[in-house]
Parts: C-alpha cells; sequence; structure tokens
C-alpha cells in the first residue's frame, strides 16, 4: 500500500511519553506531511470513524494514522511509515524489519498499556535522546549524499 499525504495522527497527548514522542516526530517532519491530531482532548469527536469500527478509546489505547485517501495505519505499521515518512530509516527499520517487526509487535502493547507508568519513571527522555541520536544520523547520511557521497545498505553494514 501507497502512502498518500497528509498522513493524520490521532495520540494520547495527556501522556508524556506520546507526547513528547509526537512533538519530536513533528519537529522533524521537514515537509510538513504529518497532521497531529489530540485524541484525548475533550473536544475530539470520533463520530465520523464509529461506522469503520474506530473509537476514541481505540486511538487511545494504540497510535491511529489515517492517510489522505483514508487508509488506516495502527500501531507498529504507523510508527513504520511516519519515520519513514520524516526521513529516519533507522527507526523505521526497528519498527518494521523483517528480523525486529514482530519483537516490536509485542513490546508495543505492552509500553502502550504501560505508558504512564513509563512516563513517570523517564521513558520520554530516554526515547527524545534516541530519536535525537537517530536524526543526527539521518541528517549525516542526507549531508553525505548531496555531496555526492551516498553510503549504500552495503557500505552501512
Amino acid at each position: 500500500m501507497t502512502t498518500t499525504f497528509p498522513l493524520t495522527i490521532y495520540f494520547d497527548a495527556s501522556c508524556r511519553l506520546c507526547n513528547s514522542e509526537m512533538q519530536n516526530i513533528k519537529v522533524h517532519d521537514t515537509k510538513d506531511q504529518l497532521v497531529l491530531i489530540d485524541c484525548s482532548a475533550p473536544e475530539f469527536d470520533d463520530t465520523e470513524f464509529h461506522e469503520l469500527g474506530i473509537t476514541r478509546k481505540h486511538m487511545m489505547n494504540r497510535l491511529h494514522a489515517r492517510d489522505a485517501d483514508g487508509h488506516w495505519l495502527i500501531g507498529v505499521t504507523a510508527f513504520e511509515v511516519i519515520y519513514q515518512t520524516i526521513g529516519i530509516p533507522f527507526l523505521a527499520n526497528l519498527w518494521g524489519s523483517r528480523l525486529t517487526r514482530p519483537w516490536a509487535e509485542k513490546f508495543y502493547p505492552w509500553v502502550a498499556d504501560h505508558r504512564y507508568i513509563l512516563s513517570k519513571i523517564g521513558l520520554p527522555e530516554l526515547f527524545g535522546l534516541w530519536g535525537k541520536y537517530a536524526a543526527r544520523k539521518a541528517e549525516r547520511l542526507s549531508r553525505k549524499c548531496a555531496e555526492g557521497r551516498c553510503l549504500t545498505s552495503k557500505d552501512r553494514i
């Protein structure tokens, strides 16, 4: 499936972990392809999604994203596409590679279910550092490519 933009991301901004991750993602959205929607806000209305079987409760429990054609990406798939969109293939691959995706599929629901506790013990700060590292790495690779020194996947191994 090809993702069409903009990609609207529905997330729980009342969660420090979720909110810090989405704000970090938005900072790297240099092409303005992502729209962030706080589904925890009292004024959020999920009525239009009910016929699709998607409610605010679903959106609060797992990250949901909807592309311009109305296709839904949920959880791990959403993160993979989001990180690819903002040019951080390292993180996109952690969510979506053949080797790591099975782990992500098991790990993400646990993190989502425990996100408030994880927020209290400092996980947002850890993810923030990790995201900054990945962004710097992507920017270095992009700069090298712009200078005519592109690395192939074979070169990075």
